[in-house]
């Protein structure tokens, strides 16, 4: 496969850009949509997978917490995406940026003729520098929402295929945690962070445990399996704390960040 030196996915997580009340953390997404709009002004192409839409829109409606059902789910997904597509159009609008929405489901990938159109559409977007934001199709489809049949199994996974997708160079993963530890940092205070990752093997899988907060679907699994589809396509993953999104410039200038999980040579 044949990478884009200058594209980057990055992904964020719904403890990203959200509060402990489950509604939109407005500073962090502010700070967020800055440092993007300086890395796309640095002259790199840029893709944004963004979860929190569900956890936004049950804010919004008010619930008293994360809905179980899935129509529930899907109602809370339709909030909550038009809500986080107002913001990110708002805050990228104030730093000289377009956005465009794109919403998946597992026959845009699937299906040639739509995987082909989704290609030309991202890349219609990215050569007129427009950031796409991309998410699942969560109100529409509740294979996405839960189902063990389902392409992408969460958005760390949906955010290795559109790296692969969109031939991206490299893939950045904001979490709630700092990246991969050689323990579980919130019960070990000796847990070390893993800065360089060479390959994922069995024992790593076996460190990681369980989401950060509770209002993620994700936990460090999760991002593993997204390293390894990812770096198996010849792809960097960087796994990092999203509180402090200006990391960007320490990670394009290739300081010792977070996890990094090193693509596959020859893939």
């Amino acid at each position: 496969m044949s990478v884009s030196k200058k594209r980057i996915v990055v992904k964020v997580g719904t403890s990203t850009i959200t509060n402990s009340e489950g509604n939109i953390d407005i500073r962090s997404l502010d700070h967020l949509c800055r440092a993007l709009a300086g890395v796309e002004n640095m002259g790199y192409d840029l893709v944004l997978v963004s979860s929190g839409a569900i956890a936004v829109g049950a804010g919004k409606m008010r619930l008293s917490q994360k809905p179980k059902e899935i129509r529930m789910k899907q109602a809370a997904a339709a909030v909550g995406q038009t809500e986080l597509m107002h913001l990110y159009d708002k805050f990228f609008g104030e730093y000289g940026r377009m956005v465009g929405q794109i919403l998946l489901d597992n026959e845009d990938i699937a299906n040639p003729t739509r995987s082909e159109n989704l290609k030309n559409t991202f890349e219609a977007l990215l050569e007129n520098h427009i950031i796409p934001i991309v998410n699942e199709n969560d109100s529409v489809t509740h294979a996405e929402i839960e189902s063990e049949k389902k392409l992408f199994s969460d958005n760390d996974m949906l955010s290795a295929f559109v790296a692969v997708f969109c031939n991206a160079c490299k893939l950045i993963i904001f979490s709630d945690i700092d990246g991969l530890y050689d323990g579980n940092p919130s019960t070990d205070p000796n847990a070390k962070l893993i800065s360089r990752v060479e390959e994922i093997t069995t024992e790593l899988k076996s460190i990681a445990s369980g989401s950060g907060s509770n209002r993620g679907t994700g936990g460090m699994i999760t991002k593993l399996e997204a390293a390894e589809y990812a770096t198996a396509h010849g792809i960097d993953v960087l796994v990092t704390n999203g509180k402090n999104p200006e990391k960007l410039y320490d990670i394009i200038e290739k300081k010792k960040v977070g996890t990094l999980f090193v693509a596959k040579a020859n893939s």
